[in-house]
């Protein structure tokens, strides 16, 4: 080790206070570092397990391969495993207490289908033969037919076939539900099938609630499997990498498997990072640069500060060095030094607190992401080697980077200049000058508080540009974190009931409907009476991409007016209140039956998925004002001739959603209104019919569709979609638990950056304050001086930060934009949350700081040598 390395560590350990305080600066960024990257990947690796455990463990699904054909995907290179299953079609649940579902449907898995897939076995054991069968426990619970193990059960197997009123065929699936008011089905194909019972399974979760079938699992074994016979490949990669779709296609090619019978698990794929939408895959990488970048910059602020002021320190120590004979280089080399041996103790120390710190966050919050998620799974601390290495390579390019210019400016400090320590205060009547107008407005407080910054010019830019990078990271992550639960919002189905009842009939009694709210566990129901009808709309008033679409095609409008398709909700009394003073809309505006005075609530701002595109876009639908009166009409008879309706006056615009309804498509405008304006349009109409339906959210949806369904209603429908609700919550809460996270991390770095800056300038001036105070500035005048200073602060920051703020969130907007389209808007909340925030912590740092320099002696101050 040669002679100024060693003068470096000597000077670390004379220094112990700044030392430490410089590596509590680069423990708190890697720590910052390296819990952001667990974090991601501690959740990436909880949701790919709950997606496993609700939907099977599988990449690429290869459905209706004969025998040669899978016996290819076996062999392919990429393939891992593979899951073979095959729906065997239904049979009569003969003394089944459910009329909705009167069926069990046989299902067939091989060995590998057991173990990937989720089927929960509760008692006896998985089929090991294809005349071995294990029931869903529903068929007791439910259906109230009671089997054991050991029993032989026969019965025909066949397949369910709907009948139009043309005589075609269809096939039915379990996701199509019962409906023998408008579905003329029979079981076709019968084959006679005897199987022994070996155990039971609970219901699985790709069973929908509404399917008309009780899933029974028997074993499907492929060396049975006939030349002519087709089954379903479930395939599980070695590798899971973007490639995987080219090579599901080129292997579907080369094997003559129809293209578009292959499905990928997109629910388990998007996890690890792998989409065949390439807007999507835009949209991801360039969101993580942004937010890496974010973090880097924010590391890089906290660090540099620290080393800019050791260096500011040492400028005395280099100089002395410099006069017996130190180069430029050795200088320089010095401070990387200094950084390296910081490095080399924080680095690891950093890593280890940013992984405690975030298991025990996890060990805090798992039961509440387990209550409010409804997951199954237990969010585990995964730490991978390419997270550590990310987090230690980040570390040491912005200790490198922290390091560099202080360097830089190490080496170039000449013996004299700091000796004489003058290289930071350079004194002219020019760069000190200040406006009159200052010393008129706020006295002469605030022009040598002015001074000061003008005279300290590079400590004043640090503080400044801390507080600037703090101000551009809270805006740009609130900015992100906003913006990407908006995009997820668009990206879901917009599910927010748990349960639909519906009848075939059309109408639900007021006997039905009081018996099924008196339910314990409903928590709230809408009853909600729809009726279909068209408007016409004028050219200008369309939806931005609908006058894209007639630009390219004119005869899309009929004199120039563009024909949209219109869904008028009728809400029940207590239901419509409060969804008109949700929106702001009056109710008795809403309920008033006056022909000449209909009024209703447009839901004008929707969310769709525009196919064509890829992209999930939310559009202003219709460009009205409010008190502007919609032309409505139907087409009725063979002919399709037009009916004029009532008028309706738009009461209130807004882009929320009672329960129960979802948005449509481009083109559809959601009207929402009370039944006295339903039954004033029904009136002009000649054979108009309403559709009722009751929406329910319950504590438990499960046990609530049972007790509806034990009521024996005939022609009752009901659908229980609570866990698809329930997945979209998980992953909205699931971005809210990692956005704040995100922003309380960066706010305290930033907090924690703003504070070290401004007590460590504070500190460094005790000999000024001491000379101002010797020639008599009063306590209260020192008082003023600091808060002028403060003030200035604030405005410098604001004004830089809060432009280069805007520029960063269009950057992650533009991003945004390869997946999703919605307008730029500024965040003016956070903005003046920002504003406010500047202020205060600036003044509170400003006060501890200069609180502690209050009560140094005058006269030890002045004798004070470093600055």
């Amino acid at each position: 080790m040669n002679i100024v390395n060693k003068l470096t560590i000597r000077h670390l350990k004379q220094n112990k206070r700044r030392t430490l305080v410089t590596m509590i600066g680069v423990i708190i960024s890697v720590a910052m570092v390296a819990a952001v990257a667990t974090l991601g990947v501690s959740f990436l690796d909880l949701m790919k397990k709950q997606s496993i455990a609700d939907n099977g463990e599988w990449h690429v699904l290869y459905k209706d391969v004969n025998k040669d054909q899978l016996e290819a995907i076996q062999k392919d290179g990429e393939t891992k495993s593979v899951v073979i299953t095959r729906d065997r079609g239904y049979a009569p649940l003969t003394g089944s207490q459910n009329v909705n579902k009167p069926y069990l449907f046989i299902k067939e898995y091989n060995d590998r289908g057991f173990e990937q897939f989720p089927i929960e076995l509760n008692r006896g054991r998985f089929p090991q033969s294809e005349n071995e069968v294990v029931l869903s426990e529903e068929i007791a619970s439910n259906a109230k037919v009671e089997y054991k193990i050991g029993d032989r059960l026969t019965f025909g197997v066949g397949q369910r076939i709907y009948t139009n009123s043309s005589g075609e065929e269809q096939l039915l699936n379990q996701n199509i539900g019962l409906n023998p008011d408008s579905i003329d089905e029979t079981l076709k194909n019968k084959i006679t099938e005897s199987y022994t019972v070996v155990g039971f399974i609970k219901r699985p979760t790709w069973e929908p609630t509404w399917a008309p079938g009780y899933t029974v699992v028997t074993y499907a074994d492929e060396s049975l499997i006939e030349a002519n016979e087709t089954v379903d490949a479930s395939v599980l990669l070695k590798n899971v990498k973007k490639s995987l779709y080219t090579h599901a296609e080129t292997l579907a090619k080369g094997t003559n498997i129809d293209i578009s019978s292959i499905n990928y698990n997109k629910s388990l794929l998007r996890y690890y990072g792998v989409t065949n939408n390439d807007g999507l895959q835009a949209t991801l990488f360039s969101l993580s640069a942004i937010v890496m970048g974010v973090i880097i910059v924010g590391s890089v602020s906290l660090i540099y500060n620290a080393f800019a002021i050791s260096v500011s320190e040492r400028s005395r120590h280099l100089g002395m060095l410099s006069s017996v004979g130190a180069t430029k280089r050795q200088k320089r080399n010095s401070v990387f030094f200094e950084g390296a041996i910081i490095g080399a103790i924080s680095i690891p120390i950093g890593i280890v607190c940013g992984l405690i710190g975030i298991s025990i966050t996890f060990s805090f919050i798992n039961s509440t992401i387990k209550g409010a998620m409804g997951v199954t799974e237990k969010l585990s601390l995964v730490v991978t080697p390419y997270s550590i290495l990310i987090a230690c390579a980040v570390s040491i390019l912005t200790i490198f980077i922290s390091t560099y210019i202080p360097a830089m400016r190490a080496s170039k400090i000449s013996a004299i200049d700091a000796i004489r320590q003058s290289i930071d205060i350079k004194l002219t009547g020019k760069v000190v000058k200040t406006s009159k107008f200052i010393r008129k407005l706020f006295g002469i407080e605030a022009e040598i508080g002015l001074k000061n910054l003008k005279r300290n010019k590079r400590r004043y830019q640090a503080t400044v540009f801390s507080l600037v990078i703090s101000i551009v990271l809270f805006l740009a992550v609130s900015y992100f974190t906003d913006n990407m639960k908006k995009s997820l919002e668009l990206s879901q189905s917009g599910v927010n009931y748990d349960i639909q009842v519906s009848t075939g009939s059309g109408e639900i009694s007021d006997r039905v409907l009081n018996a099924i709210i008196s339910l314990d566990d409903i928590t709230e129901y809408s009853v909600m009476k729809q009726i279909s009808m068209n408007a016409w709309i004028p050219e200008a008033e369309l939806a931005k991409e609908l006058q894209e679409q007639v630009k390219v095609d004119p005869t899309l409008l009929s004199n120039g007016k563009y024909q949209y398709y219109i869904s008028f909700n009728a809400l029940d009394h207590k239901n419509l209140q409060a969804y008109a003073e949700q929106v702001g809309a009056d109710y008795n505006q809403l309920i008033d039956p006056d022909p000449k005075n209909l009024s209703a609530i447009v839901i004008d701002t929707v969310p769709y998925e525009d196919a064509v595109a890829g992209k999930y876009v939310e559009t202003k639908m219709v460009h009205k004002k409010l008190g502007d009166r919609l032309d409505l009409f139907v087409k009725e008879g063979e002919a399709g001739l037009e009916t004029k309706l009532k008028k309706v006056k738009i009461a209130q615009l807004t882009d929320q959603f009672p329960m129960g309804v979802s948005s449509g498509g481009l083109g559809d405008i959601t009207i929402i209104g009370s039944a006295q304006v339903m039954n004033q349009l029904i009136a002009d109409m000649n054979n108009a019919h309403s559709y009722s339906k009751l929406y329910l959210k319950s504590a438990d949806p499960m046990a609530t569709q049972q007790e509806i369904e034990e009521m024996e209603e005939s022609h009752m429908n009901v659908y229980n979609v609570f866990q698809g609700r329930q997945q979209e919550e998980q992953m909205i809460f699931l971005m809210s638990v990692f956005s704040y996270g995100f922003i309380l991390l960066i706010t305290a770095i930033s907090v924690a950056n703003i504070f070290n800056t401004i007590s460590t300038s504070i500190s460094l001036r005790k000999r000024e304050f001491a000379m101002l105070k010797s020639v008599g500035m009063t306590p209260k005048g020192f008082n003023k001086m600091m808060n002028y200073e403060s003030i200035f602060y604030g405005i410098k920051s604001l004004f830089y930060g809060l432009p280069i703020s805007v520029v960063v969130m269009c950057l992650i907007h533009k991003s945004l934009m390869n997946s999703f389209s919605y307008p730029f808007v500024l965040p003016w909340i956070s903005i003046i949350y920002v504003i406010i925030a500047v202020f205060v912590i600036v003044t509170s740092a400003m006060l501890y700081s200069s609180s502690k320099v209050k009560k140094e002696n005058i006269i030890d101050a002045l004798k004070q040598e470093s600055i």
